[in-house]
């Protein structure tokens, strides 16, 4: 029964679409509801069956366990473009502001963990990340278009559809009283899809790849490591270590991505520890970098000015989003209020995803969002039945940007959002 549980989990993993989440930058703030209720504060925690995404080596610790939930995710997004163009409007936005349509998300997610024997277990989990999540109902780029050129007309809806989905099997092992560690190898698929782009065609090396498309798919893989260290009763240390997990080219997209449609997705490392003050309040901190510079399609700068007869799009120094390795910072507190009953509260920050230089593409991707704001709690159900809940919510941030094609002109790009997310759990 087990065993089929696993393989269900795994092939229904493989067939989830899971929409986009822009949390920081488009990596999830955290996995499961007791991880996001604090913040994402897991590295150091031993408590469920998805903190495998954020360290293998605490599955042992957590006994047989299976999870299932789903969560609510609803981000406002958008840019304003400001009427202070210097030059004739070619390669200017249209002044206004600009709306994101899809406002609501659902997220489902997966984890079960067994225990092979008393220093070891096996687990499973499945996730999401996302973050390029837009649709324009305008033709944002019109101005962008030669005029009598049929081809690089602008059309709309302008935007970027991009999802991952994550399989972790992950494999943790006791070392010893005080010591565990894990290691999950990841199958990662992913899908993007990109309209509204037609005036970039004409800086691209594979004009015909640049934009409306359709959806393309790629496969891939990594590894993640874990480490946790029991120092004491009151005291755990954490880390863990993503490696880039290489992934197919969106050969539909070699000529807007770099390196011909490469999209990797990049390294990250999570350190942390968490703190038992007394048997009821528990404290977490975790610092997370994520190295998107690693990523040309990511990583390339996004400020370049567009002049006819060059190449920049889809070539190994193309135009990218200019995203910066980012630094996150985050902190949690659980309190066991009863037997049966436990609080949960947390709050994280992060470094900017790209500097101000950086806005003009970034449009299609707003990921600006820098504070989460989370809480929630675990309630016991009796015969090893749980129901945990998350709630989160990142207020507004802007990035005041230039389109140095125009002379320059500015504008802002926002984003707030919220979520609330429901779990069911079984120890068995």
């Amino acid at each position: 029964m087990r065993k089929r549980i696993l393989l269900l989990a795994l092939i229904s993993g493989l067939f989830l679409s899971l929409p986009a989440m822009a949390t920081n930058g488009y990596w999830s703030y955290g996995y499961g509801p007791k991880s996001k209720s604090i913040a994402g504060a897991c590295v150091a925690m031993s408590f469920g069956a998805m903190c495998a995404a954020s360290n293998p080596a605490s599955l042992v610790r957590v006994g047989n366990r299976i999870e299932a939930g789903a969560s609510l995710f609803a981000p406002t997004r958008g840019f304003t473009a400001n009427d202070d163009t210097q030059t004739p409007p070619y390669a200017s936005i249209p002044p206004g502001e600009y709306k994101s349509a899809n406002d609501l998300f659902l997220l489902p997610h997966f984890a079960s963990n067994y225990m092979l024997d008393e220093q070891s277990s096996i687990g499973v989990a499945i996730g999401a990340n996302g973050g390029m999540n837009t649709e324009y109902d305008s033709a944002v780029f019109a101005r962008f278009s030669p005029p009598g050129v049929s081809e690089y007309q602008a059309s709309a809806p302008v935007g970027v559809d991009l999802k991952q989905m994550f399989v972790g099997i992950s494999y943790s092992r006791l070392l010893s009283e005080e010591h565990s560690i894990g290691i999950t190898p990841i199958l990662a698929v992913q899908s993007i899809s990109v309209t509204g782009l037609e005036p970039f065609r004409m800086f691209s090396k594979y004009p015909d790849s640049v934009t409306n498309n359709g959806t393309d798919v790629s496969v891939g893989g990594g590894v993640r490591f874990g480490w946790l260290w029991r120092v004491n009763q009151q005291l755990k240390l954490g880390a863990s270590y993503q490696s880039r997990l290489w992934m197919q080219k969106f050969d539909s997209y070699k000529g807007l991505f770099a390196e011909e449609g490469d999209f990797d997705i990049p390294p990250n490392f999570d350190l942390g520890f968490s703190y038992r003050f007394t048997p009821e309040w528990t404290f977490a901190f975790d610092y997370q970098r994520i190295q998107y510079s690693e990523v040309n399609a990511v990583g390339n700068p996004a400020d370049l000015v567009f002049i006819p007869g060059s190449t920049l799009l889809g070539t190994d120094d193309g135009l990218g989003f200019g995203w910066n390795d980012q630094n996150v910072y985050k902190f949690g507190v659980q309190w066991q209020y009863s037997d049966d009953l436990t609080l949960r509260a947390g709050y994280s920050y992060a470094t900017d995803t790209f500097e101000n230089s950086q806005a003009l593409f970034n449009i299609l991707a707003p990921a600006v969002i820098k504070e989460h704001f989370t809480g929630g709690f675990g309630l016991k159900l009796g015969g090893g039945h749980e129901l945990n809940a998350a709630f989160m919510y990142a207020p507004e941030e802007q990035v005041t940007g230039t389109n140095p094609n125009t002379g320059p002109q500015t504008g802002d790009l926002w984003m707030d959002q919220w979520e609330v997310e429901i779990g069911w759990a079984m120890r068995f």
